[in-house]
């Protein structure tokens, strides 16, 4: 029978009504939230400036000890979004470590990724592996292996954290374990020959014996992989007074100044940065850097490349490939 046209609306509320008693929802109601025409990531933009966050980080290191945070670290949460969220699917902090402290061991499902930004004396144990920290070192931490942190001599010693946590409000999956001393038996190995262990020397290397005013090199493991499923990294060098391509990627970022100072424009809205300072861009919002007049900057990124790769969402604005994925 026929429904008039003056009790569908009626009826409609009513069937929607009846249908939250199922626990159901039409899918035709939501059809444009679900199916949006571009990404839609909810991360914003955001630079966080290192001499301004550092003092409140130190002031930290006075008043918690080591053993009350077990790790002291100030998150760099996106102003449009609450913890763990630098961007949508990356997570940042700083983290500082005192004279003589033990960061107490522990392991857990989590990647991690860290950049050495400053200090001397710095150590990582990982899995039973003691090595140094030097400034520009990027160190991973493998899931699931043991590992604390130290610190001899004097002076704090201060890095970036780059984590997958944001995943993990998703896929419920992820914990922590506790080792039942301080730190984990471990022996000391050359950190030039780590695995996980790259050396800002090696990369800026690279970056300066490469052509052109803008270069960027991945960083990979001896036999070419990315250094995690999920996490990737790589290293940028932009010369005086140049500007690097505009992108737009499903890919979000987060990037560390190593040296230099500049700017990037993202979807026509400028940061300023400088050395030390770090800045996000989050999936889908067109960017380029540009360097300062006398200024050759080297910037450090992790971003989830490899998780959006592996899953087939890893887009670029002007590329169109249409393929499947197969395993």
């Amino acid at each position: 029978m026929a429904i008039q046209a003056e009790n569908r609306e009626e009826q409609t509320k009513e069937l929607l009504l009846e249908l939250q008693s199922t626990h159901t929802l039409p899918l035709w109601a939501q059809m444009a939230k679900l199916n949006p025409p571009a990404p839609n990531p909810t991360a914003i933009p955001h630079v966080w400036k290192y001499e301004e966050i550092k003092p409140y980080l130190l002031r930290a290191g006075e008043l918690i000890t080591e053993k009350q945070a077990e790790r002291r670290v100030l998150m760099l949460i996106n102003p449009a979004r609450e913890a763990p969220y630098t961007t949508d699917t990356v997570y940042a902090g700083l983290q500082l470590v005192m004279p003589n402290e033990v960061a107490p061991a522990h392991r857990h499902t989590a990647f991690a990724m860290r950049f050495i930004i400053e200090g001397s004396g710095g150590f990582t144990a990982v899995h039973g592996r003691r090595i140094t920290m030097k400034r520009g070192d990027v160190i991973l931490t493998p899931t699931w292996n043991w590992h604390d942190h130290g610190k001899d001599g004097s002076g704090p010693m201060i890095w970036l954290d780059g984590l997958d946590l944001p995943n993990f409000t998703h896929f419920p999956v992820h914990f922590v374990e506790h080792f039942d001393q301080p730190r984990y038996p471990a022996v000391d190995v050359n950190s030039d020959d780590s695995p996980i262990v790259f050396p800002w020397a090696n990369m800026q290397q690279q970056l300066d014996s490469a052509e052109g005013s803008w270069v960027t090199k991945p960083y990979l493991k001896a036999d070419g992989r990315e250094v995690s499923k999920i996490l990737g990294g790589s290293a940028e060098r932009l010369n005086a007074e140049t500007w690097s391509p505009a992108i737009r990627e499903t890919a979000s970022s987060v990037y560390h100044v190593v040296e230099g100072k500049g700017k990037s424009v993202i979807d026509g809205r400028t940061l300023e940065w400088k050395k030390g300072d770090t800045f996000c861009i989050p999936a889908w919002h067109k960017y380029l850097h540009f360097a300062d007049e006398g200024e050759t900057v080297y910037l450090y990124r992790f971003d989830d490349k490899p998780m959006l790769r592996s899953l087939g969402f890893l887009r670029s604005e002007g590329v169109d490939i249409e393929s499947l994925v197969s395993d």
